[in-house]
């Protein structure tokens, strides 16, 4: 079989992308150097997620912090999986902005509004979730004015107040 057809797998023989990526989730090259991927189809308690997701973020690393949120809407019970779903897509609409992608951030960060909506009244396990609407609707807003893309790190939102 070509290389080209050969798909990665896990341990389990789910298909995988080996592929090193850079800290926008981009694939690079194989071989090349890439930064270190958060683990999927981890279990954290919501305190952890939040916390590792936060460092993510400030790192400039939203799309790895998507992958965190993910597991939660995954693993987490039924009835938040609309909050971490919501997280995961400001996360992704972050990734979108910082590739210059303005029109897909804007789409993800405005569904991701809309997905932790019905958690704003709650704050669930302290998070911010008013705050992070009113960043996500006002950063969605500014995306046609953007020519470059920005620095991840310094559109990144406080999870917690």
């Amino acid at each position: 079989m070509s290389e080209r057809l050969q798909r990665d797998r896990d341990s389990e023989g789910r298909a995988r992308n080996a592929r090193p990526r850079d800290g926008l989730g981009r694939p690079l090259p194989y071989g090349a150097p890439g930064v270190e991927r958060a683990p999927e189809g981890v279990e954290r308690t919501p305190d952890a997620t939040v916390t590792e997701a936060q460092q993510l973020l400030d790192d400039g690393k939203p799309f790895h912090a998507h992958e965190v949120f993910e597991d939660a809407w995954k693993s987490g019970p039924d009835a938040e999986q609309g909050l971490w779903r919501g997280l995961a897509q400001l996360a992704v609409g972050l990734t979108h902005a910082a590739r210059g992608n303005f029109a897909g951030a804007a789409s993800l960060l405005t569904r991701g509004a809309e997905s932790i909506e019905p958690f704003a009244s709650e704050a669930p396990h302290g998070i911010d979730v008013a705050g992070l609407r009113e960043w996500a609707t006002t950063l969605a807003s500014g995306m046609p004015a953007h020519t470059e893309p920005p620095d991840a790190s310094t559109l990144a939102p406080r999870l917690r107040p």
